[in-house]
């Protein structure tokens, strides 16, 4: 087998569930692995569908997220804003609706007025 300690080390999410219902696995992978592909260990689960009492239900395993950072496992960018929010990591930033460049909204702004 291989060496996990050689290969780069991604924190993230694999999709399971049906059209329009999705759920997600938090995994453990090398970054070189598909998506849905072969993993290293199972984290935690995420479902982005709110349900009845209007929560979305994340599941985290904190000692071995916390054991995955310790050696270098790098998270993405959603499991990053999971870890966020669980107080794993630092909050991230939120970032601002639409898709806007930054410094484009200014100027139009100033355009619109003159």
């Amino acid at each position: 087998t291989r060496d996990v300690r050689a290969m780069p080390v991604r924190i993230r999410l694999a999709r399971f569930g049906r059209k329009n219902a999705p759920h997600y696995r938090v995994y453990v992978a090398d970054s070189r692995a598909p998506r849905d592909g072969k993993h290293v260990e199972i984290v935690g689960h995420y479902d982005p569908v709110a349900h009845v009492d209007g929560h979305k239900h994340v599941g985290l395993n904190i000692e071995r997220i916390k054991y995955w950072l310790s050696v270098g496992a790098q998270p993405s960018d959603t499991v990053a804003r999971l870890l966020g929010q669980a107080g794993v990591l630092p909050a991230l930033p939120r970032r601002r609706g639409g898709g806007e460049v930054r410094g484009f909204a200014a100027s139009a702004s100033a355009s619109v007025g003159e």
